[in-house]
């Protein structure tokens, strides 16, 4: 499963999440305005930045929104 660390008002987690939700891919959303969540994102990434992905399965963590969609598209 992937995890999704987003704002809700940041223009780049909605063009993935627009991604992931139009072509039907399951992920969980978490938003860094809540303290925990902010917390594991900088602990896991090394800063505040969102979005953020985690694929667990994988072992894959990546910032940036264009690269998170070409990385999406190759395990669709």
């Amino acid at each position: 499963m992937l995890d999704l660390y987003i704002l809700e008002t940041c223009p780049y987690c909605r063009k993935v999440m627009s991604f992931l939700d139009e072509n039907g891919v399951k992920y969980n959303k978490i938003d860094i305005t809540d303290k925990a969540s902010e917390d594991a994102l900088i602990q896991m990434g090394g800063k505040r930045q969102v979005p953020f992905l985690v694929d667990r399965d994988r072992n894959i963590q990546m910032y940036e929104s264009s690269d998170i969609i070409e990385y999406v598209k190759t395990i669709m």
